[in-house]
């Protein structure tokens, strides 16, 4: 049995008004311009127009904080979506970059209180990744670009 993420329903305008940042990685780009693609398709469905959305390229996984910490420390931004793919190899890396990585962009969250999406892919092999980036595992950027919706919600309802 699959476990899945539980979403909320948001309205078709949920994105609507507000500007999100996605950072992506070309590591694994195949896979990753899938979990874009995704993303996109996703804020789209909720409200979002292309000029509410920025998209920053960045080398790999390990980059994908710094690009975070990037546009959330920009006042236009309520949100950052990031994008990547771990494809387990041969040695530690995998484990090294997928918990680092994954600290510090929570860490990035904390410091700027900002809703951070995590879309970062964690796999055994290229079919697990694609099965997660539009394959039948659905879309993890999807999957990610919704929880940073939801989260801009929770935000604005907690200014209030």
């Amino acid at each position: 049995m699959s476990e899945s993420r539980s979403q909320v329903e948001l309205a078709p305008d949920a994105a609507a008004g507000w500007r999100f940042g996605i950072v992506v990685s070309r590591f694994n780009e195949e896979i990753t311009e899938r979990l874009l693609e995704g993303a996109r398709e996703a804020l789209s469905a909720h409200g979002a127009t292309g000029k509410d959305v920025e998209v920053v390229r960045v080398p790999g996984a390990y980059e994908l904080p710094m690009g975070a910490a990037l546009l959330a420390s920009r006042e236009d931004i309520h949100a950052v979506i990031c994008l990547g793919a771990l494809i387990r190899g041969e040695t530690s890396h995998f484990d090294v970059l997928a918990s680092s990585t994954a600290h510090a962009l929570q860490a990035v969250a904390r410091e700027f209180a900002l809703p951070v999406g995590f879309g970062l892919i964690t796999c055994e092999d290229e079919a697990q990744a694609k099965a997660r980036a539009g394959g039948d595992r659905g879309n993890k950027g999807a999957e990610a670009a919704l929880a940073a919706i939801e989260m801009v919600g929770v935000f604005a309802s907690a200014g209030e």
